[in-house]
């Protein structure tokens, strides 16, 4: 079973997605900010980290940079999640090490076939 951390603070939004990738079979946490986000995949060593970009004490942006940057969470593969929909967002997102980029609201199945093909 794949472990995904899922970094979302709208508690509506986490849940929502959570229950639906629990459904698919994966295993489940969360940060509700990006501080947490970084110690958690620091301690979980999830298989694939979901990412807000606009969350609260370190935002998505700033924590995807770290997580990317430091050796032993460089390889977790990031999918920002975000409502940021402007071209230039993409291109910052993945320029900042994110391995895909999706906006809000989520496609599920659009999703899921870019979590399947990093895992």
């Amino acid at each position: 079973m794949s472990k995904i951390l899922l970094v979302e603070d709208n508690p509506l939004n986490r849940d929502m997605l959570s229950k639906r990738l629990k459904r698919k079979n994966f295993a489940v946490s969360w940060a509700e900010n990006g501080e947490e986000a970084v110690k958690k995949a620091k301690t979980e060593k999830p298989d694939l980290i979901l990412m807000d970009l606009s969350l609260p004490v370190m935002d998505g942006w700033q924590a995807t940079k770290i997580l990317k940057a430091e050796g032993e969470t460089n390889q977790i593969p990031i999918i920002v999640l975000t409502a940021h929909a402007m071209p230039e967002d993409r291109a910052k997102a993945l320029a900042l090490g994110a391995d895909e980029y999706d906006t809000k609201p989520i496609d599920f199945k659009g999703l899921l076939q870019k979590i399947n093909d990093l895992l």
